[in-house]
């Protein structure tokens, strides 16, 4: 038997299925401070989401802890390295949320061509703003597509359904994979924003990858789409809060320069109400629930305890990210 933290919440199946297996499974939140004072001292195991961070003092405060499960797929919040040394194995559930992120990622995409969080706005507002929401069809544009992992990949195939002529940035990929969608890969991410009008970002958050979406970068994108339309530039941002510079999209915005953005993280959650983002017509945004689906929660809560329930037994387990050295 062993002794499971959980700190961010868990789908209640999941938390049966492990303690179907022997296991003592805690559902509490844990205070930052306490973390610190070792409130894991005596846990074998732990899984969190995003909120919980698990930094290095917290994971050397943290006597007997043997594992800990990420219950999504970015680890940002969890010193991997300090982890591996140790002998603390970290594991996450990568597949689980593909198809809830992919849908939120298309929504967010056509909400920003056809103004529809605008839209809302004004209706519940009293204007009949008709004529001031003329938009633009996805079909004939370019998307271009940071990171081309499983979602990227997902929602590049019903971006070419819809139309659009698809482009991705992937340093880490086998060309071939690419070729195999039929999407056009470019070796470097200024090409990328050079030819899309309309960009999405699927990318851990690293240090490579901070404020990897600028000003420069924007403002190098093409307001004419590939069909002819001039269609301005769109951003969505459904991965990692960071990766967008927040501060160069206000000013974008207010500038013209970018037509519209969409963020569903933030550098900082949860957002302060007075970010100026919240206050701009070009802006709608959603609070991180990119993998809050009823079928997303329940597939990543029996992926993340199957995995940490594996390596607590010796088991084999492909979602390792990390390696243990003790």
């Amino acid at each position: 038997m062993a002794n499971i933290a959980v700190t961010d919440g868990m789908d209640e199946s999941a938390v049966r299925w492990l303690e179907s297996k022997g296991h003592n499974v805690v559902v509490e939140a844990i205070d930052p401070d306490a973390l610190l004072n070792g409130a894991l001292n005596g846990m074998d195991a732990i899984v969190v989401r995003s909120a919980t961070k698990l930094t290095a003092d917290v994971l050397r405060a943290s006597s007997g802890l043997k594992v800990i499960g990420r219950a999504g797929v970015g680890v940002d919040n969890i010193d991997v390295d300090t982890a591996g040394d140790l002998g603390i194995a970290v594991v996450n559930a990568p597949r689980a949320s593909t198809q809830s992120v992919v849908e939120l990622t298309l929504g967010h995409l056509l909400a920003c061509v056809r103004h529809v969080a605008r839209a809302d706005r004004t209706l519940r507002g009293g204007e009949w703003a008709k004529k001031a929401l003329k938009g633009t069809e996805l079909a004939g544009k370019r998307l271009g597509l940071i990171g081309y992992g499983r979602i990227a990949q997902s929602v590049g195939q019903v971006a070419k359904a819809l139309g659009m002529e698809v482009h991705a940035y992937d340093p880490y990929l086998p060309p071939h994979v690419a070729k195999t969608h039929g999407t056009v890969l470019h070796a470097q991410v200024d090409d990328l924003f050079r030819r899309c009008t309309h960009i999405s970002i699927h990318c851990n958050l690293s240090d490579e990858t901070y404020h990897l979406v600028n000003a420069d970068r924007i403002g190098s994108m093409p307001q004419l789409g590939a069909d002819g339309t001039v269609c301005g530039r769109h951003l969505v941002n459904c991965a990692r809060g960071g990766i967008v510079d927040e501060a160069a999209v206000v000013e974008a915005l207010e500038n013209g320069v970018l037509t519209s953005v969409a963020l569903d993280v933030f550098e900082e959650e949860p957002v302060n109400p007075d970010h100026p983002l919240l206050q701009m017509d070009g802006f709608h945004g959603t609070p991180h629930i990119g993998a809050s689906t009823m079928e997303a929660q329940a597939r990543v809560g029996m992926d993340i305890a199957a995995n940490v329930h594996a390596v607590l037994n010796g088991d084999e387990c492909d979602f390792i990210l990390n390696r243990p050295s003790r």
